[in-house]
């Protein structure tokens, strides 16, 4: 029998902003920002689980792409892997490889993705409440 990283519902999570400035032809206008969606998720099939989100505020990093680890990833340690200006098949086709080897805490990163790592935002208490960019 074959197994894959998604045996036994331990399925990464890719997430994709497209919040204000994600997906935005007004900040990367040579984008095919809906066929870069498209491509992602034929790349990772069904055994991945690929959300649309709005604005995850890394702005200043767009287009941005979250994986986070399965269960039992998170369960040994693992944390969501933040990936900043993703613009082109070439990294969705490193995303996508990483994620069906296992992805965050199950297998090595790949080079290619190492330059587009990015810290994700963290609200300060100061901050709250929160109020959209579009404000």
């Amino acid at each position: 029998m074959h197994t894959t990283a998604a045996a036994g519902g331990d399925r990464c999570t890719v997430t994709v902003c497209r919040g204000c400035c994600c997906g935005s032809t007004e900040v990367h206008p040579d984008v095919d920002h809906p066929g870069l969606v498209t491509d992602l998720g034929d790349r990772l099939g069904t055994r991945v689980s690929l959300r649309v989100t709005g604005c995850l505020w890394v702005c200043g990093a767009a287009n941005v792409v979250v994986v986070s680890p399965g269960a039992g990833a998170r369960r040994s340690g693992a944390r969501p892997v933040w990936f900043a200006r993703i613009l082109g098949p070439e990294e969705n086709a490193a995303i996508a490889s990483w994620v069906h080897a296992g992805g965050p805490g199950r297998a090595p990163l790949p080079k290619l993705l190492e330059q587009h790592l990015t810290l994700p935002f963290r609200r300060r208490r100061k901050q709250l409440p929160l109020t959209s960019p579009d404000a």
